[in-house]
């Protein structure tokens, strides 16, 4: 069985990705088979979990000291190793993983010392991995197991200079992507404004058009953003830009069409494109984003962590006509 996590709310589509046939379910998490391929709605997935309990903080992490202590006798740690601690979103409960994270640590340093210095605590980037990685649905219960895959999400830390938050989301999205605009490369921002991707491109040295009927705002009145006030849908760039960035509040299946558009003219290198599926199945849609797959050298998509009712496609597009 494999525990996966996601956003709290957004269960449901997860189970649906995994086949349906799930063992348990609570917010935020989903104990079912393991899936094919990287699940969008995955933000992590544990591969066959154990499960510990304990009535208290002592008791708890013992059992996870244990488990892992007897699960590395044979086993050499020659450099950093993760040690990723979560919980669901029950009030109080972030608090006690944190305390049992830190004192599992405590007992774990204290039988194997130069193991515990190499522990990173927090999620790992995206793809598998080994180390522990423990999740508590309640006070008093953990899934825990050694091997992970993280899909790449991850809380963003805020600019005040960024003029809106959707900011975040394509800060997130490069980590998902594994790229970020590099100095000098060019990006083709559609339906930009009030400017939160061009700023994020724009500070890294980026030149940015920036296309959009609306004003630009705050970080996004940039030197390196050039303002085009024209229809995102009917835009065409002079030469192929090396990103195409797209957050529009339009239907999700018309934001695929314009996608392959681009790809198929080969306007764009690489993307970074969000569909708000609102009421819409976003299953459906991620099967559609399928017929874009020929045409790219990447494509991944996922629910990111600051994405609400969304996702968010990442890609590249293959070299040749």
């Amino acid at each position: 069985m494999t525990l996966y996590l996601c956003q709290a709310g957004y269960e449901a589509f997860l189970i649906k990705e995994v086949g349906g046939k799930i063992e348990r379910t609570g917010p935020g998490w989903v104990l079912g088979p393991q899936a094919r391929g990287e699940p969008c709605f995955s933000h992590l997935a544990l591969n066959e979990p154990v499960e510990a309990e304990g009535s208290s903080v002592n008791a708890l992490s013992g059992a996870l000291a244990d488990y892992f202590t007897g699960s590395t006798k044979d086993e050499r740690f020659e450099g950093p190793w993760p040690y990723c601690v979560e919980s669901s979103s029950e009030a109080g409960l972030a608090r006690r993983a944190k305390t049992v994270a830190d004192e599992c640590l405590e007992r774990i340093r204290g039988r194997m010392s130069r193991v515990a210095k190499l522990a990173v605590s927090g999620r790992p980037a995206l793809g598998p991995s080994r180390g522990l990685f423990v999740y508590l649905p309640t006070f008093d219960r953990a899934f825990v197991g050694r091997e992970a895959t993280a899909g790449g999400q991850r809380r963003m830390a805020d600019d005040p200079q960024a003029p809106s938050r959707s900011y975040l989301k394509v800060e997130e999205a490069y980590g998902i992507f594994g790229r970020e605009p590099l100095e000098g490369e060019t990006v083709a921002d559609l339906g930009a404004a009030p400017g939160g991707w061009s700023y994020s491109a724009a500070r890294r040295g980026a030149l940015v058009i920036a296309v959009d009927n609306g004003p630009l705002k705050g970080g996004a009145l940039h030197s390196g953003i050039t303002h085009k006030a024209e229809d995102a849908f009917k835009f065409a760039p002079e030469r192929p830009v090396d990103w195409l960035f797209c957050d529009m509040v339009e239907d999700p299946d018309r934001i695929i069409d314009l996608l392959d558009v681009w790809l198929k003219s080969g306007w764009c290198k690489r993307f970074v494109v969000n569909l708000k599926f609102s009421r819409q199945d976003p299953l459906r849609l991620l099967e559609r984003c399928e017929s874009l797959r020929p045409r790219c050298a990447l494509l991944r998509a996922r629910h990111l962590f600051h994405d609400r009712e969304e996702l968010t496609l990442v890609g590249e597009r293959r070299p040749g006509p």
